[in-house]
């Protein structure tokens, strides 16, 4: 089990640090036509619409690996992935960093929010094709939309696609290529938007760090 969820963990820590790992290219641009554009567009508001979001999420790491959990989302800045047991896995975006941690595996990883592809998520004004992002393809599916994005100035370290269902246009998954073509895709369900959510979900507190609390009752 543990070396099972050793692996998880690595394929969880790869995918969300796709972007902070490869050298510097050329800024890319990639033409779009006027229906891409419109897809950008209605992504973009759907997404800048969202102030907090709860689902259920499934998990498929590259080497096959499922586990399912809940995920928290508050914009802008905030996300948390609660994994299931027996996963010792959390994630938490508190608006700075992002916070890979494995119980079994120790320390946990704190990641600057805007150097992973989970920023895209939380961003305070989302533009998906604009600054340090840029569009690498839009795709159709029947009732499906994805959306392809990339670093800008470094094209080679990864890839994000957000994938959106058409009626009604509604994000579905994310899937995270790293530099070696592996993918980790991350399927929602059960969402619900609007929920009052708890600031402590995405508060994390370092196991080590955490004082017992002492009894002074003598009784």
């Amino acid at each position: 089990m543990t070396n099972k969820m050793g692996r998880l963990a690595l394929a969880l820590l790869l995918a969300f640090t796709t972007w902070a790992a490869a050298g510097a290219a050329e800024p890319r641009k990639l033409p779009l036509t006027e229906r891409d554009k419109g897809d950008i567009e209605r992504a973009e508001t759907y997404l800048n619409g969202i102030t907090t979001l709860k689902a259920r999420f499934l998990q498929i790491s590259p080497n096959g690996t499922s586990v399912e959990g809940d995920a928290y989302l508050s914009r802008p800045g905030k996300l948390r992935m609660q994994y299931d047991p027996p996963s010792p896995l959390l994630v938490v975006a508190d608006g700075t960093f992002l916070i890979v941690h494995d119980r079994q595996l120790g320390e946990p990883s704190y990641l600057p929010l805007d150097s992973t592809p989970a920023g895209i998520l939380v961003r305070a004004n989302v533009k998906l094709n604009d600054g340090d992002v840029a569009v690498s393809r839009v795709t159709r599916l029947p009732g499906v939309v994805r959306i392809s994005m990339v670093q800008a100035d470094d094209p080679a370290a990864g890839e994000i696609t957000l994938v959106f269902s058409d009626a009604p246009f509604t994000l579905r998954q994310w899937q995270v290529k790293d530099t070696q073509n592996q993918v980790t895709t991350v399927s929602l369900f059960e969402a619900q938007n609007g929920l009052t959510l708890d600031p402590k979900l995405f508060q994390f507190q370092d196991p080590k760090f955490l004082k017992p609390k002492l009894n002074f009752n003598n009784g």
